[in-house]
């Protein structure tokens, strides 16, 4: 079954006000996700020790969310789209 992907497109003040700010890739607790594929997708992407990365799932199953990573707009962006992939649920602030 083929993965569906939605392209968003931003306007070029979008993504330069995107670059100048600092924003956070927030992880969500969700129903479907397994604490192992959570450590496994903070450790191959965004290279977190398996120790910083169970306690990253812990927290998002005990406080509903974690911010996991900050950045620009664009790079959190890129992040997001690589973990929503993967199953995980994931936002940008």
């Amino acid at each position: 079954m083929p993965t569906e992907v939605q392209e968003q497109t931003l306007t070029f003040e979008e993504l330069m006000a995107g670059l100048k700010e600092m924003h956070r890739l927030i992880l969500w607790n969700d129903d479907h996700n397994t604490f192992e594929h959570v450590i496994h997708c903070m450790m191959k992407y965004l290279d977190y020790t398996e120790g910083q990365a169970e306690k990253i799932a812990w927290k998002v199953h005990n406080e509903g969310k974690c911010a996991v990573l900050e950045g620009s707009f664009t790079e959190m962006e890129v992040y997001r789209k690589i973990l929503q992939q993967e199953g995980l649920t994931v936002s940008v602030e």
